[in-house]
């Protein structure tokens, strides 16, 4: 009788396949585990098994001896989820995670030769999960572990929403005499094509190698498994699914790349903050009624309503910078209640702030009436800044300055995350 874990060969009608037993969901589907790592389902009443190999006992991770060498630097690993030290027990089909310094070793032994591995799990979740208030949580345990004296920090987080932990967290740690730098992994560490390893080990190589203190990212340049590249936390933007590629700049340049082969540091900007002695400086407070609207066709005024009371409104709109308002027809009259119902989100105390749903260039609220109209009802010009990096930073401004404060504040550059001025270049994808 086939068991979970078991290595078999399933044949279905003229099909037939070798993976491991999974547990299924659903007792009608027989579902494996394939070489590639991914999972497929099988109607159970046409499949015929045969077990090739019996599941072995589950082992837990096995450690290895940590021993501090002196003459290495000490980096710390934080954790709130993703696969960067889990892999799958195929017996149970459950993940098997661990976090402690001797079992990241265990799994990524080159780490040993880069540093001496400190390590704390703070959360294990979803990134879908975050809130608010957890970006706070993980900045005070980044503040705990800078204290320390460490060379660095790495935070493992899920790739999902990443960018925007990232962006987050280049506000709430206003001072850093040190680089906290963002890793995930795109591809789950069981599979042969995992990112997990070689983004961990590109970042520490990356603390340990260069003078770079503040908040950034680091994960493939390409899909392949040669360079990683540092990039800035408020700038950067998961543009793809599933690629190890997926993460890039936008509207700026990576700050650096490492190369995996040779372990070289090349920085690409020509300015960067650098390390320095000053203590670490947070500000965790982040305001919980600050919310994003997406401007499409077809919208209700009721859309704008709901955000009445609301403290922040990101609306992440058209071209320059547009929503709905005017009726050139019959078909659009109802879009004469939109601005007098933008006015009233505004009016009962909400800071609403335009960015725009092209990735590149940025918002223009002067060069149509549209623009115009929006600015006369009290709608401010995010400029170039990612809608995500705007909610975040809106949210984190509410909870720390005055409110005549924070309109000043949301068209001030802060954290790199809005340029005064675009440059042409020939290709927009790269800066």
């Amino acid at each position: 009788m086939p068991t979970p874990g078991d290595k078999v060969k399933l044949t279905a009608k003229k099909e037939t396949v070798e993976g491991i037993l999974m547990p299924s969901p659903d007792e009608k589907v027989i579902l494996l585990k394939l070489s590639t790592g991914y999972n497929v389902g099988f109607p159970k009443k046409d499949a015929k098994i045969t077990v090739l190999e019996k599941a072995k006992k589950s082992k837990t991770i096995s450690s290895a001896k940590i021993t501090t060498q002196k003459n290495l630097p000490t980096i710390s690993i934080l954790h709130t989820g993703g696969t960067i030290a889990s892999r799958v027990d195929y017996r149970t089909g459950g993940v098997v995670a661990s976090f402690k310094p001797e079992d990241l070793l265990m799994m990524f032994p080159e780490l040993k030769n880069i540093a001496n591995i400190e390590s704390e799990l703070i959360a294990q979740m979803w990134s879908d999960d975050l809130r608010f208030r957890h970006f706070g949580l993980i900045a005070k345990k980044i503040e705990q572990h800078a204290k320390k004296g460490v060379k660095g920090i790495i935070v493992g987080i899920g790739t999902d929403n990443l960018a925007v932990a990232a962006a987050a967290l280049s506000f709430i740690v206003e001072q850093t005499p040190l680089p906290v730098i963002l890793v995930g992994s795109q591809r789950s560490s069981d599979r042969g094509s995992t990112d997990a390893a070689v983004n961990l080990i590109c970042a520490a190589e990356f603390i340990a190698k260069s003078d770079f203190a503040g908040v950034a990212i680091c994960m493939h340049e390409t899909e392949n498994d040669n360079n990683c590249v540092i990039l800035p936390a408020a700038k950067t933007y998961k543009l793809h699914s599933s690629r190890r590629d997926a993460f890039k700049a936008v509207n700026a340049e990576p700050i650096a790349k490492i190369d995996f082969k040779t372990r070289t540091v090349e920085f690409l900007a020509k300015e960067y903050p650098k390390r320095s002695n000053k203590a670490i400086t947070i500000k965790p407070n982040m305001e919980e009624k600050v919310g994003l609207l997406k401007i499409h066709v077809n919208m209700f005024p009721q859309q704008f309503e709901f955000f009445k009371g609301y403290k922040g409104l990101i609306i992440e709109g058209t071209g320059l910078g547009h929503t709905p308002g005017q009726a050139p027809n019959p078909e659009a009259a109802i879009h004469k209640k939109m601005y007098p119902t933008i006015k009233k989100v505004i009016d009962s105390g909400c800071v609403a702030v335009m960015t725009t749903q092209c990735l590149f260039g940025g918002v223009n609220l002067n060069v149509y009436d549209k623009g115009r109209d929006l600015l006369n009802l009290g709608v401010i010009s995010g400029k170039d800044m990612l809608a995500d990096t705007a909610l975040v930073k809106l949210s984190w401004l509410l909870a720390n300055y005055k409110k005549d404060d924070v309109k000043k504040l949301m068209g001030m550059n802060l954290r790199g995350e809005m340029n005064e001025r675009l440059t042409y270049v020939p290709e927009f994808v790269e800066r």
